[in-house]
C-alpha cells in the first residue's frame, strides 16, 4: 500500500483522525463528499484506511493515509507538522478517535484512568493546539466529537465522561481564545454503534431509554459535522445528536 501523499485537486483539507472504522469513516467519507481533501489518519487499522481511501479516490475524491499513535502527545503534534508539509495546508480538524470503556467507580486504576483521558482528551487537545497556525492561515475550524453523557452522564463509565466533559470545556475555550479567525464546535453522539457485546435485551432497554426509540448512524453524525463546518456564524455551541436521550425520561417515563 503505497502512503504517498497525492497532490491536492480540492481547495480546502481536512483531516479526521480515526478515520478507518465506525463513525469516523462516515465523516471522512462525508467530507470528501464535500470536495475537501481527507487526510485520513489511523492507528492500527492500516488496511481498512487504505481501503477507504482507494473506495473514495474511485469516486473522484481525492484521500491520503497516515499513521499516528495518538496516545503518544509528540506523534499527535508530528501529525499535524506532516500534514502541513504533504498537504499545503489544513482547514478543518476532526479529532474523530476515542476509545470507550465500561468500568466500575471501584475498579478504575491509574492506567485505565489515564487511558482513557490521554485518548479521548489530552491527544485532541495536543492536535488542536499543533494546528492552530494552519488553521488561522486558512481561517478553520476545529469539530471536537464529545458526547451526549456531557449533558447526562453514563453510568460505570467515570474516566470516560469527565474526559467527554473537559473536551467540551476545552472546545468552549479554544472557541473564544481563537475567535475570530478560527471557529471551534463539537458533536455530541448519543448511542449510535452500541458495543458489540450488549446482548439483545440490553439493546432493547438501551433502545427504549431514547425518545425516538431508535439508535442513530455513522451518517448522523457525520452529516452533524459537515452542518456545522457549513455554519460560518457559530462557534463555541455543542450540536447534540442523541435521539433526544439526553432530555431524560423517554415518552413513556422510562
Amino acid at each position: 500500500m503505497s502512503s504517498v501523499p497525492c497532490k491536492t485537486k480540492a481547495s480546502k483539507v481536512a483531516l479526521v483522525t480515526g478515520a478507518a472504522t465506525r463513525v469516523g469513516r462516515a465523516i471522512a467519507s462525508e467530507l470528501a463528499a464535500a470536495d475537501f481533501h481527507v487526510a485520513i489518519h489511523y492507528k492500527t487499522s492500516e488496511a481498512s484506511a487504505f481501503a477507504l481511501r482507494d473506495e473514495l479516490r474511485e469516486k473522484s475524491f481525492v484521500a491520503d493515509c497516515f499513521q499516528a499513535s495518538l496516545e503518544k502527545r509528540h506523534e499527535a503534534r508530528h501529525l499535524i507538522d506532516r500534514i502541513g508539509e504533504s498537504l499545503g495546508r489544513l482547514d478543518l480538524l476532526v479529532p474523530s478517535a476515542a476509545i470507550f470503556e465500561r468500568v466500575a467507580i471501584e475498579d478504575i486504576d491509574d492506567a485505565a484512568w489515564d487511558r482513557m483521558l490521554e485518548i479521548n482528551l489530552s491527544s485532541c487537545v495536543a492536535l488542536a493546539r499543533q494546528a492552530i497556525s494552519l488553521l488561522r492561515q486558512a481561517e478553520g475550524s476545529i469539530i471536537f466529537i464529545t458526547c451526549s453523557s456531557v449533558e447526562a452522564p453514563y453510568r460505570y463509565h467515570l474516566p470516560y465522561v469527565v474526559a467527554k466533559a473537559g473536551l467540551y470545556q476545552a472546545m468552549r475555550a479554544m472557541a473564544l481564545e481563537l475567535a475570530p479567525t478560527v471557529r471551534v464546535n463539537a458533536v455530541a453522539p448519543g448511542t449510535v454503534l452500541p458495543p458489540d457485546s450488549m446482548s439483545a435485551a440490553e439493546l432493547e432497554r438501551l433502545r427504549n431509554r431514547i425518545p425516538l426509540k431508535r439508535f442513530g448512524s455513522p451518517d448522523d453524525i457525520a452529516r452533524a459535522v459537515r452542518f456545522l463546518w457549513e455554519s460560518p456564524f457559530m462557534t463555541g455551541q455543542q450540536l447534540v445528536v442523541d435521539g433526544g436521550r439526553s432530555l431524560g425520561l423517554a415518552p413513556d417515563g422510562s
